[in-house]
């Protein structure tokens, strides 16, 4: 089959074009037929080596962490899914490669796919629709008449965040450009902050919960923004220890990751707030309820550009180039 894999880790390293044998399915997996598969940030860091610590991937491997496509195999102990079924997933880590022409992907981080959108617009929700529930459902907790920051709100998880967060009854305010205001209202945000011309810490205040994916600087200025008791979830950095706990990391990288979040902790212990690192798990239940959501009317997915399957690396600069509205998607065919 073919694929893109990754020869050696490096910013300036293409994914090559290769024919490799089809991957070995697993008794609790199922072989999808990739249709459709999303490009996003991680492929790049992956790629380029800032994630060695926690996903080591050994040389060379296939990239890509979102999937939408037809179910061809099932394996010896897979009962949830069957031949021809139209499905989505993010696969698990250390068993990512959807940017190829088939996966295997563990049933338990499938779900069929939403009826009323395409292959393409499916292969977009798996990694941020994911990341937005932890983050916002699991980790946050939500709730009806609180209020939360997302920042960039045109970005990937963004589109996806803000439409959840008024689907929890959330009032949400966002960063963005100018040109971008018009989109992230049309999604529910309710305060829309240009961050070329205004300071966000200036305009918000007495928020419940912020939603980080930016640098590790916005994310000690946005600890301010929220009211004592509230809760910062960051999805880019720095890891905690609770973090390392759970990877079952060991015990030199715990510390290492214990030194990391120091002063992030620190600060929000001082602001009376709490502070938490979420790196996002492939889960076919919870992809089941986004599904449900996605076909009610309460979330669309939000795509910028296709692009052809060849043109993979194409992709992936565009995704790196910051430019991106929504998300970026190879199609297979």
């Amino acid at each position: 089959m073919k694929a893109f894999i990754v020869d050696r880790y490096g910013k300036r390293e293409p994914l090559r074009a290769v024919d490799v044998p089809e991957p070995e399915l697993m008794a609790d997996e199922v072989l999808i037929e990739v249709y459709a598969s999303a490009v996003n940030l991680i492929d790049a860091k992956v790629r380029n080596g800032e994630f060695k610590l926690i996903l080591p991937y050994r040389t060379p491997f296939i990239l890509g962490h979102d999937v939408a496509g037809v179910v061809v195999r099932v394996g010896a102990r897979a009962r949830q899914f069957k031949v021809g079924d139209e499905v989505y997933a993010r696969p698990r880590d250390l068993r990512i490669g959807t940017f190829a022409e088939l996966v295997a992907v563990n049933e338990d981080t499938v779900a069929l796919k939403p009826k009323n959108i395409t292959m393409e617009e499916a292969a977009s929700i798996p990694l941020v629709g994911l990341t937005a529930w932890q983050a916002l459902v699991e980790k946050a907790k939500l709730q009806k008449g609180q209020k939360v920051f997302i920042q960039a709100g045109s970005g990937g998880v963004g589109t996806f965040a803000i439409q959840l967060a008024k689907h929890l009854g959330a009032t949400v305010a966002t960063t963005t450009s100018a040109g971008n205001e018009a989109l992230v209202k049309s999604l529910g945000a309710d305060v829309v902050i240009d961050y070329r011309k205004d300071a966000f810490e200036d305009q918000l205040r007495d928020y419940d919960v912020v939603l980080n994916s930016q640098d590790e600087k916005t994310l000690k200025t946005s600890m301010g923004v929220l009211k004592p008791g509230g809760h910062v979830v960051s999805i880019t950095a720095p890891p905690d220890l609770q973090f390392g706990k759970n990877i079952k990391a060991s015990w030199p990288v715990r510390q290492i990751f214990r030194a990391l979040s120091f002063s992030v902790r620190r600060k929000a212990r001082r602001l009376g707030v709490s502070y938490t690192f979420l790196f996002m798990k492939g889960n076919g239940s919870q992809l089941r309820r986004i599904a449900s959501l996605i076909e009610a009317g309460a979330i669309r997915p939000v795509v910028d550009k296709v692009f052809p399957f060849e043109s993979t690396n194409e992709a992936l600069a565009y995704v790196e180039s910051g430019r991106a509205k929504g998300k970026v998607v190879i199609k297979m065919r």
